[in-house]
């Protein structure tokens, strides 16, 4: 009788150890499965973001001199508040309005080194890209010639003047002019004329 007790709590014990080990297993491999759901996307490292289409387009530069329809006298008004706007005075000495030509002073568009080489880059084009510049600034030529009675072509020359050297040996420099500034001018003419935006500002689309 005892053996058989015995035999039958051997049985009883190792059946709970044999109970508890799956058990174990069953919630062991839980674990690794949830681990492997919440681990199965792709890191941020191998991660590609979708912009949208079109959000680095760049427009071509208008046409210099460009057409614009309107009247000489109210082309010529217009240009001066730019002016007024841009903080740019008008030369009235070399500005002929009755001709409709409209000359600025220069207009410094920067200063220091950093910021004038930085700025030289952007409005002319360089022969020699090591040159310290100290300042730099434009001249504008606004000339409105008339086709007929409304059409007008309106061109714009820009003179790019740098001051380079340090100490007593600086010198002023006129280089050829990269075209921006006559952008940037022709730009706003057209925009004030015609009420709409050349260069919109983009916007990102949110996931």
């Amino acid at each position: 009788m005892r053996l058989l007790i015995s035999g039958i709590f051997v049985s009883f014990f190792c059946l709970s150890i044999a109970h508890g080990q799956k058990g174990v297993d069953s919630q062991t491999q839980k674990i690794k499965d949830d681990t492997n759901k919440a681990t199965s996307r792709p890191s941020d490292v191998n991660r590609s973001f979708d912009w949208g289409k079109g959000k680095t387009q760049v427009r071509d530069r208008l046409p210099n001199p460009y057409q614009l329809n309107g009247r000489r006298d109210a082309l010529i008004d217009i240009v001066q508040e730019i002016f007024k706007e841009k903080k740019i005075i008008l030369d009235e000495a070399s500005s002929r309005l009755s001709e409709g030509v409209i000359v600025s002073q220069p207009f410094v568009f920067g200063r220091g080194q950093v910021i004038a080489t930085n700025e030289m880059k952007r409005y002319a084009v360089l022969q020699f890209d090591d040159t310290a510049w100290t300042r730099g600034q434009y001249t504008l030529t606004v000339t409105i010639q008339p086709i007929d009675g409304i059409r007008n072509n309106v061109s714009v020359v820009a003179k790019i003047e740098g001051r380079a050297g340090a100490g007593l040996f600086t010198e002023w420099r006129t280089v050829p002019s990269s075209g921006l500034a006559e952008e940037e001018f022709l730009v706003k003419l057209v925009e004030s004329m015609t009420g709409k935006l050349l260069d919109p500002p983009q916007t990102i689309d949110q996931p």
